[in-house]
């Protein structure tokens, strides 16, 4: 049994129809758009999905298509390592909330882990000025 990680949820309030945020979200291809930790752009080769980042080559496998909201997707960085990433539309008001939980990786140090905390912060917020402006 693996001791569990420290994590963090974050959170951004969209003023867009929850459905409408899911189905864009739930696009691997517009994670791009918004997700910069994903790299630049997705490739899909033989039924997979990889990004070009900062550190290099990655695997990612996204959710199946559901009506829970459910965007977990993972990221395989290198063979043997996945890092799962928690992501959920909710329905709230007149909108809706994005929520992500952050992991703290093993032998990530508390700087790189407010970083990571950060990232996640602008990415939410640019999903959302991007919604909310269209």
């Amino acid at each position: 049994m693996q001791p569990p990680l420290d994590s963090q949820t974050l959170s951004v309030h969209i003023r867009r129809d929850p459905h409408s945020v899911y189905a864009f979200t739930a696009q691997p291809e517009n994670f791009p758009r918004w997700a910069t930790g994903l790299g630049k752009g997705l490739e899909q080769v033989d039924g997979e999905w990889f990004a070009d980042t900062a550190q290099g080559r990655v695997r990612l496998r996204f959710s199946p298509a559901n009506a829970f909201g459910v965007l977990d997707h993972y990221v395989y960085p290198a063979p043997g390592i996945e890092i799962y990433v928690p992501l959920r539309v909710i329905a709230n008001g007149d909108g809706c909330d994005v929520v992500f939980t952050l992991f703290r990786q093993p032998d990530m140090d508390d700087a790189s882990f407010a970083a990571d905390a950060d990232w996640v912060r602008r990415d939410l917020e640019a999903l959302k000025q991007l919604l909310e402006s269209r």
